[in-house]
């Protein structure tokens, strides 16, 4: 094995007048916010639920010969999709004054109850015991999934 290459030591940089130049302090920039133009190249299949999904969750809530519109899946879905951004959205803000990275159930528990959704928050807290009763790994996907398969199947309660 070859010995390692030796590297002069990097000098410290100088002004022209010959005082040194210090390196930058370690500052922490906020990211810029994300724009009109950004938002609009996400494509629509990046930003909602897969229409799929959302068809099979709306077909089981209605009788079997029922049909559902190509309109009103898309409006479901762009619905449902707002909403679990909603829910998630004031989850993260709760983890970011708590200064933690993970948004877990509680989380997604409190921001249902915060945003005035309580009906839907006591449910879940059910269903979130019985999730963790199954599997010790909850992922917040799945909760919100199944947060989503309650709301579509009690929206007749909403209007």
């Amino acid at each position: 094995m070859a010995p390692a290459p030796v590297v002069a030591p990097i000098a410290p940089k100088e002004h022209e007048d010959g005082s040194r130049i210090e390196p930058p302090e370690d500052v922490t920039e906020e990211p810029a916010p994300i724009t009109e133009q950004e938002v609009g190249e996400y494509r629509e299949q990046d930003r909602y639920l897969p229409i799929a999904n959302v068809s099979r969750i709306m077909k089981s809530s209605v009788p079997p010969t029922a049909k559902i519109a190509k309109d009103a899946k898309e409006c479901v879905q762009e619905c449902v999709s707002e909403f679990i951004s909603f829910i998630t959205s004031e989850a993260a803000e709760k983890c970011q004054l708590e200064k933690r990275k993970t948004i877990g159930g509680e989380d997604i528990l409190y921001a249902m109850g915060s945003l005035g959704f309580d009906n839907y928050a006591e449910c879940l807290k059910v269903h979130l015991a019985k999730l963790r009763a199954v599997s010790s790994h909850v992922s917040l996907a799945l909760i919100i999934f199944n947060s989503t398969i309650f709301l579509s199947i009690n929206m007749e309660m909403l209007q």
